[in-house]
């Protein structure tokens, strides 16, 4: 499957597809959105938001939440804030997510089944990362979006003249928006 999208690739670069995406690194918006990388949203979610190519920063992850204070998706919002110009940021979970009640002990059995060995999982563990902690998805979209709302808003290294932080989740079939209230 790879190689049919690096034969797309080669085809699109050769009849100058890109010229209509190009932009600068800038945010035209001043937003950054922390979303999900489920594969119903890649257009939907633009779409539905109005997005063209430029406008905003978007962080995908499982989930699309802020699971640890000091992760990669809080450090690429404190990149897109200082270095791109970010002034608001929308954190955007959906309905249906697949990260919703995902249980660690099952993704375990499902690495050993793949050939992961117990003595690398007991080491990941040794290194006192909890794997099940570490693994596990949320029970309730809205609290995962509050919980991630909070943790942006009063993360150590935001700026003291204040971002704008709002969440939301959106309807996986009809892209509709949802406000999330948090503190």
């Amino acid at each position: 499957m790879i190689d049919e999208l690096l034969e797309y690739n080669k085809s699109f670069v050769e009849t100058k597809g890109y010229e209509k995406f190009l932009t600068t690194k800038y945010p035209d918006k001043k937003i950054a959105i922390v979303t999900c990388m489920d594969t119903r949203l890649i257009e939907l979610l633009p779409a539905a938001l109005g997005l063209k190519n430029g406008d905003v920063k978007i962080i995908k992850n499982a989930g699309g939440t802020i699971t640890h204070p000091f992760g990669s998706a809080m450090r690429s919002l404190l990149v897109a804030i200082y270095e791109l110009g970010v002034e608001e940021i929308m954190i955007i979970g959906h309905t249906d997510c697949g990260v919703q009640h995902m249980d660690s002990d099952e993704m375990l059995s499902h690495m050993r089944a793949r050939g992961v060995s117990q003595d690398h999982i007991e080491m990941m563990e040794y290194c006192d990362v909890n794997m099940r902690s570490w693994l596990s998805g949320f029970d309730d979209t809205e609290d995962a979006v509050r919980k991630s709302v909070h943790i942006v808003r009063h993360h150590p290294l935001m700026p003291a003249d204040g971002i704008k932080v709002r969440g939301f989740i959106m309807n996986s079939v009809t892209g509709n928006l949802v406000e999330v209230e948090a503190d």
